[in-house]
């Protein structure tokens, strides 16, 4: 039997509650875990209804306080779940976890049913994937999957949906192979959904995305400044991965077809863009500036620069942000305030290129760009990483080939790549 868990900090109490029954009432769940952040409005909605719930459903309805479990980094949405982890770890009696975002307005039963019709396939870890708006989930577009694409492109981590979804099915081999990960236990922030995408593919587990077809429709954030401390935390957690290994014949990726994107998905605008407008101008100190043309293409520090006087953001096109994009792995420090605001402003320049150039044409002309985006940067990495290994080979075997000796073949082989990563670094974390 399952255990269906809703991580919760304050929320829409109606829709919880009625989220909590729908998951009770479903036949193959065993009991409802809801772990919360803080002791505050939700908690208390949630503890009077309980009795209610579990008088009708026959189910356990539990509560948790969400435990301080990664100490190096900041209490958040990974303590939360990491919680649940090490509760269903600790209760045998449970085959399957079950984790869903307490405030879903569009959440039923189908859900649960099309996570365990998976599971029953003998899937380790269920994913739920949806239709998003065309503006939504910029920080998984352009964060975590041209991420995957630079660095580990020959796995099917670019491939993945939607790999910071926090809708997902794990079996009990998939929660012992989270729990025992250190790397998964200390993040303790955002970037937790980032540690279970990798860790389970690094682990070969098998994983299953099922499509949702009326979407995730649940509250929207306003200007993308709400958005600074999500973006640097799953960046950041990817950065920290960059040196890992993962075999390309490691794990199983399958993806339920989608199907036809509902017209309000296709119309809606996930961000507020005159409130985003006025970010460029924002924040900026000296040293901004100094990261800016120290470590970046002139172009896009013109561009730039030039946004802080006045709205521009042609600059920021797909090519600049791929070529920025290994600048900020090799050398962004979190916790500093220039970098994570720098960071936030390329970011912030990139999401509104993409909007008023490409979602202004249409929905599918706005997701075929980003598919395409991740799709090229997939295939010239992936070529560069064999490029790389085949110079080293090369060298290696050959060391006095065409008059040249080992050293000057292997600087050759470092020389930095079109997309401004090195080619040592590249190797580094190829996969074997």
């Amino acid at each position: 039997m399952s255990l269906v868990c809703f991580p919760f900090k304050e929320e829409d109490v109606s829709i919880v509650v009625r989220n909590v029954e729908y998951a009770a009432q479903h036949p193959r769940v065993h009991a409802v875990l809801c772990v919360g952040y803080s002791k505050g409005e939700t908690w208390h909605a949630i503890a009077n209804s309980r009795a209610g719930i579990e008088a009708r459903t026959g189910k356990r309805v539990i509560l948790l306080l969400q435990k301080r479990i990664g100490l190096s980094l900041r209490g958040g949405k990974g303590d939360g779940m990491n919680t649940a982890l090490l509760y269903f770890a600790e209760n045998k009696e449970y085959s399957r976890l079950h984790f869903y975002d307490a405030d879903i307005v569009s959440f039923s039963g189908d859900w649960i049913t099309k996570a365990e019709q998976s599971g029953d396939l003998d899937y380790d870890l269920v994913r739920h994937y949806f239709p998003r708006s065309s503006t939504d989930a910029m920080i998984t577009w352009l964060v975590t999957k041209i991420g995957f694409s630079l660095i580990w492109p020959n796995t099917y981590l670019p491939h993945v949906e939607q790999p910071l979804g926090g809708e997902l099915m794990l079996t009990r081999r998939a929660v012992e192979v989270l729990v025992k990960d250190q790397r998964v236990m200390q993040q303790s922030d955002w970037g937790i959904d980032t540690l279970y995408t990798f860790v389970t593919a690094q682990a070969g587990l098998r994983v299953s995305e099922v499509y949702v077809p009326e979407g995730k429709v649940h509250a929207l954030y306003g200007g993308l400044r709400d958005l600074r401390t999500m973006l640097v935390e799953c960046f950041s957690a990817l950065q920290s991965l960059q040196r890992e290994q993962i075999h390309p014949l490691a794990g199983l990726h399958r993806m339920e077809p989608p199907k036809a994107v509902p017209t309000a998905v296709r119309e809606k605008l996930g961000y507020d863009i005159e409130k985003t407008l006025k970010l460029l101008r924002d924040n900026w100190t000296p040293r901004q500036r100094e990261l800016l043309h120290k470590h970046f293409d002139s172009a896009l520090a013109k561009g730039l620069e030039n946004s802080s006087e006045w709205p521009c953001w042609s600059f920021a096109d797909e090519e600049a942000w791929v070529k920025a994009y290994p600048r900020f792995l090799e050398h962004f420090e979190k916790g500093d305030d220039d970098w994570e605001e720098l960071l936030f402003k390329i970011w912030v320049a990139r999401v509104l290129n993409h909007t008023l150039k490409n979602v202004v044409r249409g929905y599918d002309i706005a997701l075929g760009t980003l598919r395409d985006l991740v799709r090229d940067t997939q295939h010239k990495s992936a070529l560069q990483i064999k490029n790389a290994k085949r110079a080293a080979d090369i060298a290696e075997k050959h060391p006095l080939a065409a008059g040249h000796s080992a050293a000057s073949i292997n600087g050759r082989a470092n020389k930095k790549a079109k997309f401004g990563v090195e080619t040592e670094v590249l190797c580094a974390v190829a996969q074997q």
